[in-house]
């Protein structure tokens, strides 16, 4: 059975009453097989499962792109069901931000590349608020998609730094049959857009360099934010119409 619990002191009541590993997949809705295949993993290592469901604002510096979040709780409860959540724990904003953000979490190097360029304030909001989760959940493993590479290497290196007692645990992208990275932006995408998307991947796995997927998607009518290489990984961010997407690769 899966328990719908809203508060953080609710959430801790019921924490404390279980022994054993948590598994914790943190989200923000609008689930799809990507967070299926998270949930899965924290089934497998762990003796109870937790999913938070949390739009969090700090972490958008479009207003525009909040406001057309996808909200889709119905069906996000019925993936966590049958996936075997044990708890999803769904807050509202001061639940979240008794102090209406006035403390926050910052990273002051790799926080200011890549997706950190182009979305000032971004990574502080992700930090904070997953802080906040970890300090309410207690979890033993945090499971969290290679899709978001950058983000899941930041809240790596801050569980690291701040000494959390947790281990981050990351999880392949999960990709549509045609490589397009599962996201839940691409509810957003219209018919004609959908059918372009996969190029973004075709792109970075096909090209010979950085230089050469980014003109090929500009060719194609993205607006590129950056397609880079670093370490042994290729980044890109490109907007098709209004919607930002991004992937990575090995290479």
């Amino acid at each position: 059975m899966t328990v719908v619990l809203n508060t953080p002191k609710d959430f801790k009541v019921w924490r404390w009453g279980k022994h054993g590993s948590i598994g914790f997949v943190p989200t923000m809705g609008a689930l799809h097989e990507g967070h299926a295949a998270l949930l899965k993993q924290a089934y497998e290592d762990n003796d109870f499962v937790v999913l938070s469901i949390f739009v969090n604002p700090t972490q958008f510096n479009d207003p525009n792109d909040l406001e057309k979040y996808p909200k889709t709780w119905e069906a996000d409860l019925a993936l966590a069901k049958a996936n075997g959540v044990d708890a999803v724990f769904f807050p509202k904003y001061f639940d979240m931000y008794p102090d209406n953000y006035r403390f926050k979490v910052s990273e002051n190097s790799f926080s200011n590349v890549l997706d950190g360029a182009h979305r000032p304030g971004h990574f502080d909001g992700v930090l904070s608020v997953v802080m906040k989760l970890f300090n309410i959940v207690s979890p033993t493993r945090a499971y969290f998609g290679e899709k978001d590479y950058q983000q899941l290497t930041l809240i790596k290196d801050m569980a690291e730094s701040f000494f959390m007692n947790l281990e981050v645990i990351p999880v392949p992208t999960v990709r549509e049959s045609d490589g397009l990275a599962m996201s839940s932006r691409n509810q957003r995408l219209t018919a004609e857009q959908r059918a372009l998307a996969p190029a973004i991947y075709k792109a970075i796995t096909q090209a010979k360099s950085a230089e050469e997927a980014a003109a090929q998607l500009t060719a194609q009518g993205f607006k590129v934010d950056y397609v880079t290489d670093m370490g042994n990984r290729r980044f890109v961010a490109a907007k098709i119409g209004e919607v930002r997407l991004i992937d990575n690769v090995e290479i």
